[in-house]
């Protein structure tokens, strides 16, 4: 018999595949699928009776803005998602477009199915079917084996975004290392790094925008892209609409929500932390602060905030960042007078610089100038937006938290990467394994795409997991043969998010406590299994010391358990058994009882906490000892109040962090502790034919879960690089020509950190069709994210045609037998408009593979809108 008539090809094969039968599945073969009804070239209308169709609460995971939702089921197919109303955040039935696109993840026909493993090199793709039961046997296994040999730490797992972060921990602890990797450094980093610093909370903002009358937003793009951007559109279109509130947008590139602005200016990257420090420096100068919240609540005082900004005047922004010292000046008196209910904010645009940690705390402190911070209609924090153990209580016993730490999850060079949250440098990851720096004997990836996703994805990342040396065991959670899963050597089918269990949290704009519920609206298909049972059965096969801690059952049980605190009556009278079935039929839990957290840093401390107190006569900080007698800061005498102030070490809004300055000097940094503005090395005395590269999100992506679905990728499916028209004349460019885009490795500063900087080397480059447009700075170049796929399917690959003809290129014509039958409905066959050998525009590039890994000092966020490149019109 012909090798190639008992190796099946092709995810299409699944169905029919037979335990211990061998599967070819190669970048070019693998397929994904949408199902809309598409067959034989013709539309079919399929008929669905929303009527009669069982509705079932749940929470999207689309994109990170995890939205309660109602999803409706017939015949165990999701026929149709909306929004549940009960969600604060969300208040209607509202979705965005991914939201909507919720059904089709469920339908792949090429999904994967069945746990696989390797039967080739790693990275050939050839795989043979295995049993849930060997797969969890062998993974056991490999674990004991660590632990056994006293390094528990060589293993690991590696998230994306997962939102099953208590079961994960659970599964990590009990193990007994700390190394879980994550995506947060090429995400949000210097943003939850600036909020902590300065206000002592670690998570995103929650702006009272509904009753805001001024925004002065500085890169965030939240009418498309934002975590929980749709609810911050709605408020702020409520706000303008309701009492003319104003909004002004920095950024280098006409976005969609610069394009809704009032005003919309575009400063020279990485320099908005200087635009923020003159706007402070105008508000101080003409006296338009809130003196009452500076004198009690801000470090330092205002004669030391005034002589530091002194220089900072807006002549001194204009000339770093382009923008006109007038218009500094008039927007921030514009935003000073209209105080308390005024915001300014930040994300990705101003946070993912060089200097981008610096530049977050300056805008923060805008805020606290003029006294908005924690006003109505201000810049509101101090919920919680955890899921604590003790409101949210795990099953018992539960395990100890490690003690072990290695470079690779708390890497020394980034001391503010790990000293308060977890914020890992994830995109160091591969290049420490390479180096050396930390070892492992078992990687557990779950909804991670790094190859594509990870600056240097296709190189330094595919090179490391294809190293079997530097990871000797990987084993990956996916629903289709992604990128990842194609360098693993075991695959493990995940269910989705509308198949599987989970409690979830999300800071609200309503400033309300709440928590929703990610219940099963459908089985999944084959054998697909969601992560959290997959880490739960290989927890019950390690040795009794671990098995004991995942006694409690499966994930249902597991959630069940969480639940156990919450309400059993309705507030519409329907009593349930537990808080689990009320959770089930409402979706959502609402702690609306509790006050709004206004001024919450005024809240008077209570009385058990200030009774063996001690109050510092120079601080006036009150200590309270823990059980260990550990003195801790628990509140600040105000006058001669005790309140809670804010959970700073000075427990002031900081301005002047000593604590950055301490940990700065450990890594051989110059740090005053204040956010004073360096400018980017690369981009000091940049040539002229040097440009700078930007890349932005479109509303229907988000990174590596949603080019696979047809109905969003034929919304957005190519990217072409955004060129301002003056540059595009000088280098002959016009819209549709191919341009040859190159980028450099970042140069070495005099001020911060040198890891990951050189001299400008080449780092790689791209073809990609050109688009003319004055929307954009003339120094920078734009390219969308999530798109230029290799493997992940017809719909992200952009290559239409039958599953089988598509999977089966290369094989005998007798091979296609062992895809098993057709689906009825297929519009990858035919529908599929974009793909380039029949005229459409193709599927774009992967712009992250060419972008270097650049973590910025003492943080470690990736600094993507850094990078240098050139442009050049091919022939």
């Amino acid at each position: 018999m012909d090798r190639r008539s008992f190796i099946r090809n092709g995810i299409g094969s699944m169905a029919t595949l037979g335990v211990g039968e061998l599967i070819l599945l190669n970048p070019s073969t693998a397929q994904a699928m949408a199902y809309r009804p598409v067959a034989d070239g013709k539309q079919r209308k399929i008929k669905n009776n929303y009527k009669t169709a069982t509705r079932v609460t749940s929470v999207c995971l689309n994109c990170s803005t995890v939205c309660g939702i109602e999803g409706f089921v017939q015949d165990n197919k999701v026929i149709k998602i909306r929004g549940n109303p009960l969600d604060p955040n969300m208040g209607s039935h509202m979705t965005c477009a991914k939201g909507q696109s919720g059904p089709t993840v469920n339908d792949y026909p090429e999904r994967l199915l069945y746990p696989l493993k390797r039967a080739g090199e790693r990275g050939s793709g050839l795989w043979k079917r295995i049993t849930w039961e060997e797969a969890y046997e062998e993974i056991a296994r490999r674990i004991r084996a660590s632990v056994d040999a006293g390094h528990p730490e060589r293993v690991c797992i590696h998230q994306g975004r997962s939102r099953i972060e208590a079961e994960i921990g659970r599964f990590l602890d009990a193990i007994g290392t700390p190394v879980l990797l994550n995506h947060r450094a090429i995400c949000s980093s210097n943003k939850r790094a600036a909020n902590y610093v300065s206000l002592g909370e670690t998570d995103w903002e929650s702006i009272d925008a509904e009753r805001c009358k001024y925004f002065l937003n500085f890169g965030a793009n939240f009418y498309e892209a934002h975590q929980g951007g749709l609810h911050l559109v709605s408020r702020v279109v409520k706000a303008r609409y309701d009492h003319g509130a104003k909004l002004v947008t920095f950024d280098v590139r006409l976005s969609n929500t610069a394009g809704r602005s009032d005003e919309w200016h575009q400063p020279f990257p990485g320099t908005e932390g200087a635009i923020a420090l003159a706007m402070a420096h105008v508000i101080v100068r003409e006296n338009e602060v809130d003196h009452d919240f500076l004198d009690k609540f801000v470090q330092p005082g205002l004669g030391t905030i005034r002589a530091w900004l002194a220089p900072c005047t807006p002549t001194w922004a204009e000339k770093l960042s382009g923008v006109a010292a007038a218009d500094i000046t008039r927007l921030a008196l514009e935003f000073a007078r209209k105080r308390p209910a005024v915001a300014a904010f930040t994300n990705r645009g101003t946070g993912a610089h060089y200097n981008g940690f610096n530049a977050e705390r300056a805008v923060v402190m805008l805020n606290a100038l003029v006294g908005s911070v924690a006003k109505e209609g201000g810049y509101c924090y101090g919920l919680d937006e955890k899921l604590s153990p003790a409101r949210y209580p795990a099953p018992e016993p539960r395990p100890p938290k490690p003690t072990i730490r290695t470079d690779l999850e708390d890497p020394p060079e980034w001391p503010l990467a790990n000293r308060w949250q977890k914020m890992k440098v994830g995109q160091v990851v591969f290049d420490f394994l390479r180096q050396g720096r930390a070892k492992l004997d078992v990687y557990l990836s779950y909804t991670i795409a790094a190859p594509m996703t990870w600056p240097e994805g296709r190189s330094t990342t595919v090179e490391v997991l294809k190293d079997e040396k530097l990871i000797p065991f990987h084993a990956c959670s996916d629903v289709v043969y992604s990128e990842m899963a194609h360098y693993a050597d075991m695959i493990l089918p995940d269910a989705t998010y509308l198949e599987r269990w989970g409690l979830d949290i999300r800071n609200n704009m309503e400033l309300q406590h709440f928590v929703t519920l990610r219940q099963p609206m459908v089985n999944p298909p084959g054998a697909a299994t969601s992560f959290a049972d997959v880490l739960f059965e290989i927890g019950k096969r390690l040795a009794p010391e671990q098995a004991r801690y995942f006694k409690f059952g499966t994930h249902e049980d597991f959630v069940r358990h969480q639940c156990s605190l919450l309400p059993t009556k309705g507030a519409d009278g329907t009593v349930f058994k537990d808080g689990f079935d009320y959770m089930k039929h409402y979706g959502v839990y609402v702690d609306s009882a509790a006050p709004k957290p206004y001024e919450v840093y005024r809240k008077p401390l209570a009385a058990a906490l200030v009774q063996g107190a001690r109050v510092d006569e120079k601080t006036r900080v009150i200590y309270k000892a823990d059980e260990k007698g550990k003195e801790k800061a628990v509140g600040l005498m105000v006058g001669e109040v005790p309140v809670r102030g804010f959970t700073t070490p000075s427990r002031k809004f900081e301005i002047h962090a000593p604590e950055v300055a301490k940990v700065a000097a450990t890594v051989g940094l110059v740090d005053d502790g204040l956010p004073t503005f360096h400018q980017v090395p690369s981009h000091v005395g940049l040539a002229a034919d040097r440009l700078i590269l930007t890349t932005f999100k479109w509303n229907v992506h988000t990174q590596g879960r949603t080019a696979s679905q047809k109905y969003l990728a034929e919304i957005v499916h190519d990217n072409p690089m955004w060129i301002h028209a003056a540059t595009a004349k000088k280098l002959g460019i016009k819209t549709g020509d191919t341009v040859e885009l190159t980028t450099y490795r970042p140069l070495s500063g005099a001020v911060g950190d040198k890891a990951y900087r050189g001299t400008g080397e080449v780092v790689g480059s791209a073809r990609v069709k050109a688009f003319v447009t004055k929307g954009i700075h003339p120094r920078v170049v734009a390219v969308s994210n999530s798109l230029g796929w290799i493997t992940g399917g017809r719909s992200c690959e952009g290559e239409r045609g039958r599953r089988v003809e598509v999977a089966a290129k290369g094989l005998a014509p007798d091979a296609a037998q062992a895809f098993g039958p057709a689906p009825a409905v297929d519009d990858l066959e035919f529908g599929l408009w974009w793909d380039e050998k029949h005229g459409g525009r193709g599927s774009g590039v992967n712009i992250n593979a060419i972008l270097p890994i650049n973590p910025q000092p003492l943080v470690g966020m990736q600094a993507w809108f850094d990078t240098v490149c050139s442009v050049r019109k091919m022939d």
